[in-house]
């Protein structure tokens, strides 16, 4: 498996893949070295985040190759599906794959998915419209949200 990093503005991406496509991207909360050189399996996945985190891609075209079980997958593959600056509820996903009784069940493969952003879990909320958790911090979610809406919040200062 090739591994690189990458500086976002949210901190380091830890990339993993080969030729079989990408299997993990995470956000690392350790100072690490961006990669000086990129591994070709990698390189799409490296060149497309950055355009993301710059406002020039809202879908990503990468071969995937996530390990989890066969549900897993299928809530991976479900989250794939929501648009981008759109959220949905956990419930509501649990009713995409056809059963609102495996919300927990839909909430759990969620928060083990291994394609941070990519495959974008944080696009999933609470019922109430609150974040509830989110591997990534709380924080890095309402970044992505606000950094996904057409509405764009201005700081003063």
């Amino acid at each position: 498996m090739d591994t690189c990093y990458i500086e976002t503005p949210l901190g380091y991406a830890k990339i993993i893949g080969d030729q079989d496509g990408i299997t993990s991207v995470s956000i690392v909360d350790t100072n690490e070295d961006t990669s000086e050189s990129i591994p070709e399996s990698l390189l799409d996945c490296t060149t497309q985040l950055k355009a993301y985190f710059n406002n020039q891609l809202k879908t990503f075209d990468l071969k995937l190759n996530p390990e989890g079980s066969d549900f897993q997958k299928k809530v991976w593959k479900q989250l794939e599906k929501i648009p981008y600056g759109k959220t949905i509820s956990y419930l509501e996903l649990a009713k995409q794959l056809g059963d609102a009784k495996t919300i927990r069940a839909a909430a759990s493969a969620n928060g083990k998915n291994p394609l941070w952003i990519i495959v974008p879990c944080h696009r999933v909320i609470g019922t109430d419209g609150s974040l509830t958790g989110y591997a990534g911090g709380l924080h890095r979610k309402q970044w992505l949200l606000n950094h996904e809406s057409e509405y764009k919040q201005q700081t003063l200062f």
